[in-house]
């Protein structure tokens, strides 16, 4: 990765406004919706308008008696991992067929799947570039669709929650988070990194934490 020239940085906010190299190119540095690949094993998934995930995490604050203001604060709960997906049926596919599932109702589901999402923005499927999330063990909630008079186009709707979700480089055990073509300095700790692609479940189970550090990349 080249270093930017200053002139190609916006001056306050130091974001990259031209690739610089051999010579200043221009460039596209926003993420796009064009970049993402959905597959469940191996195939890919089709006619997705919208792929929505959430994550979130209760945090505790602790205070005591004879001091305003919190001392300490701490999460109280495992991250929950949930989401949607909107899709075109398409291809006389149902939602549930297009996740390579062999049933059309949530009642019949038995057995959870695993969602795999590929950005193709900086690299290539197989490039070693390519950013891969993998959402794990996915249970559907919902699923709900409109079928009306005035418009014509039938679209379903599925609601699902997850045990864990991780992102790698490529195949390989390299995290995501690499600070972007800005090469911003990133505060690493090896238990957030091993929960991060995917080699523990989290990280608040790992030992020391009242002495845990980070480390600059």
């Amino acid at each position: 990765m080249a270093t930017p020239n200053p002139s190609t940085l916006a001056p306050n906010t130091r974001s990259i406004l031209k690739n610089t190299g051999s010579a200043t190119i221009n460039r596209t540095g926003i993420g796009l919706s064009t970049m993402i690949l959905i597959k469940v094993g191996t195939e890919p998934v089709g006619a997705v308008q919208s792929l929505s995930i959430n994550e979130t995490r209760n945090v505790q604050m602790i205070d005591e008696v004879g001091t305003d203001g919190h001392i300490d604060s701490a999460p109280n709960q495992s991250t929950q991992i949930e989401g949607s997906c909107e899709r075109i049926r398409f291809d006389r596919l149902r939602i549930t067929e297009a996740f390579s599932r062999g049933f059309l109702h949530v009642k019949s589901q038995r057995i959870p799947f695993d969602i795999e999402i590929i950005d193709q923005f900086n690299g290539a499927i197989g490039s070693g570039s390519e950013v891969v999330t993998i959402i794990e063990n996915v249970w559907i909630k919902s699923i709900s669709y409109n079928i009306q008079a005035g418009n014509w186009i039938i679209s379903d709707t599925m609601q699902w929650t997850a045990e864990t979700i991780y992102s790698r480089i490529g195949d390989g055990e390299q995290p995501a988070a690499q600070g972007g073509e800005r090469g911003i300095p990133l505060q690493y700790n090896q238990y957030e990194l091993a929960a991060d692609v995917g080699k523990r479940r989290g990280s608040m189970d790992a030992p020391g934490l009242i002495t845990a550090a980070f480390y600059a990349s």
